[in-house]
């Protein structure tokens, strides 16, 4: 009989519960002990993964504490709190998934490159894209030779108008610090995804930005303090439309309910129902980013709140070909430049990051199972880090920063 994986989840939030150990479990391994600061939450996600109380516990240290106890850890606390749980972890030899962004300051990446290296476990980097069928069939024609030389990408992660507010002004993510900067934290999948189709370094990276529209001074007049007392029903944003438009047991809504607390109960009280003109809110709506390669590829990133769709769109330019590709809508379209001819075709786009957390989930138990190679090695993964770093540096000097 095969031996059974048993995890450890450090994070009891969206990410580390209803995505990592949801998919852990439904692939086959065991959630055997958790972690986190909310009692009401650490009890709840406990009752959902079978995990008895003596392995529940308040903080990492505790768990820690008891030596290495399982054969692998996740790590998917807030930002500010990635770093010292898993240097912990691998000081005992832990493989680990670390959600990004890995850290919220840039020395911080040597040192858990020093860390691992030291250790005898391996760092994931929570690269979903990646692992998706649409972004790995969008490598494997660049990687065909078809494209020719690749000169050039022009990616864009369209955020949409809702998922922003919910986000980046409502949510975990909308003061940096403590949070990362919000291309640190929205967009290092899409980062790396320039890296791993430039196949090379990042050398040089500019940058323009700024919160343009989630500003006191562009509030309605008449709106109120908070969307359910607010008279202006028309208005985008509205806390009470956004939701209703979800089921109660999806994303985005469990995250307002964690803890047993109904949708209503939120809105009322809680951040997710504050109008997106209040003023808690410090991080850009909108970013372009020019980057570029050794061995000579230019890439564009724009990343925006100001769309209606929550996808990606890109372009690979290559010297004898053409590709696009719509995640969303799961297209890729490839014009060849020699023979005229335009190939379409779609790959099927299902689940959370198009099948990506999912298949991020399959390809580090393979690893742990000793049956392929760590799927984001970290060395490269820093990378895209790096990048954003430097990235937010460009931005507020206006200059452009080597790395």
């Amino acid at each position: 009989m095969a031996h059974v994986i048993r995890v450890a989840v450090i994070g009891c939030g969206n990410r580390g519960a209803d995505v990592y150990a949801r998919h852990l479990t439904a692939q086959g391994a065991q959630v055997g002990w958790l972690v986190d600061p909310r009692p009401a939450r650490l009890r709840e996600v406990a009752a959902r993964f079978g995990v008895p109380e003596q392995a529940c516990f308040a903080n990492a240290a505790a768990f820690f504490a008891l030596g290495r106890v399982a054969d692998a850890v996740v790590i998917a606390t807030p930002d500010d709190q990635h770093v010292g749980p898993c240097l912990d972890a691998l000081a005992l030899g832990y493989d680990v998934l670390l959600e990004k962004p890995v850290c919220l300051v840039e020395e911080d990446l040597e040192r858990l490159l020093r860390a691992e290296a030291a250790s005898g476990g391996q760092v994931t980097v929570c690269h979903v894209l990646r692992a998706t069928a649409f972004f790995q069939a969008v490598y494997e024609v660049l990687t065909s030779g078809r494209l020719g030389r690749l000169v050039g990408i022009q990616h864009a992660e369209n955020v949409a108008f809702w998922h922003y507010a919910h986000s980046y002004v409502r949510g975990n993510w909308r003061q940096s610090p403590p949070a990362a900067p919000f291309l640190l934290a929205k967009s290092v999948h899409d980062l790396d995804l320039l890296r791993w189709f430039a196949g090379a370094a990042p050398q040089t990276v500019s940058s323009a930005g700024a919160l343009v529209h989630f500003r006191p001074e562009n509030a309605p007049p008449g709106a109120a303090r908070r969307c359910v007392a607010c008279p202006l029903t028309a208005c985008p944003y509205d806390a009470r439309r956004i939701y209703s438009r979800f089921p109660l047991d999806a994303w985005p809504n469990t995250v307002l309910t964690a803890g047993d607390l109904s949708v209503e109960d939120a809105l009322a009280h809680g951040p997710y129902g504050e109008c997106v003109y209040n003023g808690q809110n410090n991080v850009v709506d909108h970013q372009a980013v020019t980057a570029t390669f050794a061995g000579g590829v230019t890439a564009q990133l724009t990343v925006s709140a100001f769309t209606h769709n929550n996808t990606r769109t890109l372009k690979l330019l290559g010297t004898h070909g053409e590709v696009r590709a719509h995640m969303d809508l799961g297209e890729l379209e490839l014009h060849d430049f020699a023979s005229g001819q335009v190939e379409r075709w779609h790959v099927p786009v299902t689940g959370n990051h198009g099948g990506g957390d999912a298949g991020l989930v399959a390809a580090w138990l393979r690893f742990l199972r000793g049956e392929a190679p760590v799927p984001t090695p970290l060395a490269e993964s820093l990378d895209s880090h790096r990048l954003a770093f430097a990235a937010e540096r460009a931005r507020l000097r206006g200059t452009v920063e080597r790395l």
